[in-house]
């Protein structure tokens, strides 16, 4: 469904989009993490057809997306990580107007109550809360009932229970065909959402797989612990990180130790039974990749 080769893009001296190699197939959701600056939103404007890129090729339903406009308007939806809509237009102008773009457009009220907005349909778009004007973004993103989605940084500014409502109807429609092309900086959106995830740091791949091969694959080794309440507790702090092979972050009231083999944690769990205290082991997640990975290749660069 989707298909780029060599994908370029620079600002003057500063290569946003490094050579990027991308393909989705159909039915699959595919997403892009990286650190702010990486060039994500850079590289799906190039996939949306928004923007040339300085080299490459790209497919989108076997089209351009630069030049067979009209096609990729109906095969493909976008939400953008930031829109605009008229100042004093309300939720149903907008999504009337957006109906009127395609031939079987009128479902809007489905969309509506789907993503918790029928209660708003009257109020201007410009007084919804920021989590609300998400959720219109994605209503129109789906509003053509697209073969293919881009969504740029999804859930945004959502609550916990509007972020689940959004993943369930993604998958639902992922289930009846939808191919969806997102990025994100919720880890757990990826894991949940992803059949496959790429890794995008300056501009380049520097890990592509599933959530799961790439934790197994560059999760790295040891073991981490969180430990409760004691964030407070200075000598503890110092007298963890001075072992050796032992790394220790604040994390709010808490502290997460990270122990990098059998003798570290060994060592670690001396400490912790010398002083009562009890730690909760934490499994390897997407988030111990993408932070692992982004450190080395910005140390390399």
């Amino acid at each position: 469904m989707i298909e780029a080769r060599g994908v370029t893009v620079r600002y003057g001296e500063v290569v946003a989009v490094d050579r990027v190699d991308l393909t989705v197939d159909k039915g699959e959701i595919v997403g892009v993490i990286g650190p702010n600056g990486a060039g994500k939103t850079t590289l799906l404007e190039c996939l949306e057809g928004l923007r040339r890129p300085d080299a490459g090729e790209i497919r989108v339903g076997g089209i351009d997306p630069r030049v067979d406009r009209d096609r990729m308007a109906r095969i493909a939806g976008v939400q953008l990580q930031h829109s605009a809509y008229p100042p004093r237009a309300s939720v149903d102008d907008v999504c009337r107007l957006f109906a009127g773009f395609y031939p079987d457009g009128a479902g809007y009220p489905e969309l509506l109550e789907q993503f918790g907005l029928t209660s708003h349909r009257r109020k201007q778009v410009a007084k919804l809360s920021g989590g609300q004007q998400q959720r219109l973004s994605l209503a129109l993103a789906l509003l053509g009932r697209p073969d293919v989605v881009f969504l740029d940084e999804l859930t945004t500014g959502l609550d916990p229970a509007a972020r689940r409502v959004i993943w369930e109807e993604l998958r639902r429609r992922n289930n009846d065909g939808l191919t969806i092309l997102l990025t994100s900086h919720h880890m757990e959106e990826i894991e949940y959402l992803c059949d496959r995830v790429g890794i995008l740091v300056k501009g380049r791949f520097v890990a592509t797989g599933s959530p799961a091969e790439l934790v197994r694959e560059h999760a790295g080794g040891g073991d981490r612990l969180m430990l409760e309440g004691v964030a407070a507790d200075t000598a503890l702090r110092a007298e963890l990180t001075a072992l050796a092979g032992v790394s220790v972050t604040p994390a709010g009231n808490r502290l997460l130790v990270r122990a990098e083999d059998a003798g570290s944690r060994e060592r670690v769990d001396g400490v912790l039974a010398d002083r009562g205290i009890a730690a909760r082991p934490l499994a390897a997640s997407l988030e111990d990749v993408y932070l692992t990975l982004s450190e080395e290749q910005t140390h390399v660069h």
